[in-house]
């Protein structure tokens, strides 16, 4: 019994040990985890995702290619949580979670929220579980921003700002 109980806590102690070092890889890594979140008239918005660095780069047409399926930030596939039924990009959308993508274009992006929301980046996108898109337009900012952010304002526009890059959209 004794070797039972003493076997128990061996392998809580190392349950625990790997979840705090799971925990703690994840807030080191050269993309962080980040959250943007807003509570709306229409209910609350959460994206998560990570936030790579220009670090001197060539961001769009390069390190994002134009005209292809992007996980829309770093590591997992970004993810949007709708905690109640919402018009995304004009369209209602039921309550959930997805997988945030888009495929980014010089001129125009296509948003992309599909409904396989856990998975890592966009190398296993299935179109067919696409539940809502719509097309964007790019705008070119004059404030360098290093780290890709996401901000949700109160009165529920998007925005995903990189580098001289921003992309907006309604949430409501």
């Amino acid at each position: 019994m004794k070797k039972i109980h003493t076997l128990g806590l061996i392998m809580f102690a190392f349950i625990f040990v790997s979840n705090s070092a799971c925990a703690q890889d994840k807030k080191d890594r050269p993309s962080p985890p980040k959250t943007a979140e807003a509570t709306l008239a229409s209910g609350t918005v959460t994206i998560d995702y990570g936030s790579p660095a220009v670090k001197g780069r060539s961001i769009w047409g390069d390190l994002v290619p134009y005209n292809k399926i992007w996980r829309t930030g770093a590591n997992e596939a970004t993810t949007i949580m709708l905690e109640k039924d919402m018009k995304v990009g004009g369209e209602l959308v039921r309550a959930g979670k997805y997988a945030l993508f888009t495929v980014p274009g010089k001129d125009e992006w296509t948003v992309i929220l599909n409904s396989e929301w856990d998975q890592w980046g966009a190398y296993n996108h299935d179109e067919s579980k696409d539940v809502h898109s719509f097309k964007v337009r790019p705008r070119m900012v004059k404030d360098m921003q290093e780290r890709l952010l996401f901000e949700i304002s109160e009165s529920g526009t998007v925005t995903l700002m990189w580098e001289n890059l921003a992309v907006s959209f309604d949430i409501g």
